[in-house]
C-alpha cells in the first residue's frame, strides 16, 4: 500500500485518539521500529523520546520479548480465566509479589490502566460493604491527577480538566491539593504544610465516610509531569491510614523504573493498599494491566454467597501472551545493565537541564528518574493541555525527526531505557532549537 493510499483510507475510516481531526496534521505512517527509533514509510527515522505513550520500557521490537510471545503463542494464546489458570499468569503474579512492597501479594488482571484503576475503586468500595461498613462511600483524589477514561477513573481525575464533555456521567469525588515542586523550589515546604493542613481538615470532617484515596505517586503524568516530594507522599499516607482510608497508588505510568526505583512506592518508602500497573508492564507489546492488593483485602471477599465475590472481569483477563511479554520484560528490567541505564539517563537529564538553566523559556525544571520536564512560560490562563505553545513546539520537533509530545506548555522526555547518550544529545539539541523557534 502506498503512503497516499494508506492516508486516504485512514482519513476515510480511522478515528484517532486525543486528536481534533479537523485541524491536526496528517498522521505519520510508521512501518517498523527498533530500539528508540521509529521508521516511517519511505525510510525516514524518528527518535521516540516518550516511549510511545510511556509504554516501551526497553525500546521497540525487543527480540527477547518478541521471542517470548512467539513461543507462548505456539502453546496457549488464550483461555477463559474464570475457573481456569495457566503458568504465565501464576509466574507473573508470584514474581511481582516478590518485588512489590510487603503485603501486596494478590493480583487481579485486566486490560489497561483505566480498568486497573476502576478495579481498585470498585474493590475498595465493596470491601467496606462486605465488612458491614456501609457508610464509607466517598472517594478522595488530588488536584491535577489523571487516572484514565472509564467512568470511575474519570471521576477521580476530574480535576485534570479532560472530561468536561461527560460531567453528567461522573460521580462526586473530593479533590485536595498536591504541591508540585521543581529544582530550586524554595517554598515547597510551605505549600506542603498548607496542603497537609487541608487534608487534615477534610479527614476530620469526612474521613469516617471515605473508602479510599487515589494518587499518582511522585509524578502526576498527564497534567504536566507535576512532581511532588516523597516526604509529602509519606505524610499523606500516614494521615489516610490514621482515618482508616484505603490507599490506591496509580502507578500506571510511574511503575517499572520510571521514577528511579522499580516502583514509586518503593522509592517513597510507603506501601499502598492497592497498586495499579499497566503501560510498561508488557514493555509496549500487548495491552494488559494489574491491580495488586493485600491478602487481607482479598479475603474480605470470601464467603458462601456470590454477592460477596468481586464480580468483575473481561474476555482477555490474564491473556497468556501478555503474561509472557511481562515476564520477559521483567527479566530485562531487573538486569544490572538496565539499572545502570536508568541512572545514566537521569544523570544526562540533570546535566542537560543545568545547561538550559539560564534560558528565559525554561522554568520549573524537574527530574524524577528517567522523566525530565520543564514549563515554557505563557500568559496567565494560556497554560495547560490546550496551550497554543504545544503545537508550535511539536512542529519544530517533527522537523528534527523527534517524537516529543508536549503536554501543552510542558516539555518532557520519557525515553526507553535503550536510548543512547548520542540520541539524548540529539533530543536536547532539538529542544534548544524548538525554544529558539518560539523566540
Amino acid at each position: 500500500m502506498t503512503r497516499e493510499e494508506l492516508l486516504r483510507l485512514d482519513r476515510a475510516h480511522v478515528w484517532h485518539p486525543f486528536t481534533q481531526a479537523q485541524t491536526a496534521p496528517e498522521p505519520l505512517p510508521v512501518v517498523s521500529a527498533n530500539g528508540a527509533v521509529l521508521v516511517e514509510e519511505g525510510g525516514r527515522e524518528i527518535l521516540d523520546l516518550i516511549s510511545s505513550w510511556w509504554v516501551n520500557l526497553h525500546g521497540h521490537a525487543h527480540p527477547a520479548i518478541a521471542d517470548a510471545i512467539a513461543d507462548q503463542a505456539r502453546r496457549l494464546e488464550q483461555v477463559i480465566f474464570a475457573g481456569f489458570t495457566h503458568e504465565p499468569a501464576v509466574r507473573l503474579s508470584a514474581r511481582l509479589a516478590q518485588i512489590l512492597p510487603g503485603g501486596l501479594d494478590k493480583v487481579f488482571f485486566s486490560d489497561n490502566g483505566s480498568t486497573a484503576v476502576e478495579v481498585a475503586l470498585k474493590a475498595a468500595l465493596q470491601v467496606f460493604r462486605n465488612r458491614g461498613e456501609t457508610d464509607r462511600t466517598r472517594f478522595l483524589a488530588f488536584d491535577g491527577g489523571y487516572h484514565g477514561d472509564t467512568v470511575g477513573a474519570m471521576s477521580a481525575g476530574v480535576s485534570s480538566k479532560f472530561f468536561e464533555a461527560w460531567q453528567e456521567m461522573l460521580f462526586p469525588v473530593d479533590i485536595l491539593p498536591v504541591p508540585a515542586t521543581w529544582m530550586g523550589d524554595a517554598e515547597v515546604e510551605a505549600r506542603e504544610a498548607e496542603a497537609l493542613a487541608a487534608l487534615d481538615r477534610h479527614l476530620e470532617a469526612n474521613g469516617r465516610h471515605t473508602a479510599a484515596a487515589i494518587v499518582e505517586p511522585l509524578v502526576q503524568g498527564a497534567s504536566g509531569m507535576r512532581m511532588h516530594r516523597p516526604e509529602f507522599l509519606r505524610a499523606v499516607v500516614e494521615r489516610l491510614r490514621a482515618h482508616g482510608v484505603l490507599v490506591i497508588f496509580d502507578e500506571v505510568m510511574t511503575g517499572f523504573g520510571r521514577t528511579g526505583a522499580l516502583f514509586a512506592c518503593l522509592g517513597a518508602g510507603v506501601a499502598p493498599d492497592f497498586i495499579c500497573l499497566s503501560k510498561g508492564l508488557t514493555a509496549g507489546f500487548l495491552p494488559m494491566s494489574l491491580t495488586v492488593t493485600t491478602t487481607a483485602i482479598h479475603d474480605a471477599f470470601l464467603g458462601d454467597s456470590l454477592d460477596r465475590a468481586f464480580l468483575h472481569g473481561h474476555s482477555f483477563t490474564a491473556n497468556p501472551l501478555g503474561c509472557a511479554a511481562a515476564l520477559a520484560s521483567l527479566d530485562l528490567l531487573l538486569a544490572d545493565d538496565c539499572t545502570q541505564a536508568r541512572a545514566r539517563i537521569e544523570a544526562f537529564h540533570r546535566a542537560a537541564l543545568a545547561d538550559l538553566g539560564g534560558h528565559p523559556l525554561v522554568t520549573r525544571p524537574r527530574v524524577q528518574g528517567t522523566i525530565a520536564a520543564f514549563d515554557v512560560p505563557v500568559a496567565a490562563g494560556e497554560g495547560g493541555y490546550a496551550s497554543a505553545v504545544g503545537p508550535r513546539l511539536k512542529e519544530s520537533f517533527a522537523r528534527d525527526g523527534l517524537l516529543i509530545r508536549p503536554l501543552g506548555n510542558v516539555v518532557y522526555l520519557l525515553p526507553p531505557y535503550c536510548v543512547t547518550d548520542a540520541q539524548l544529545t540529539r533530543a536536547w539539541e532539538g529542544i534548544s532549537r524548538a525554544l529558539s523557534s518560539l523566540s
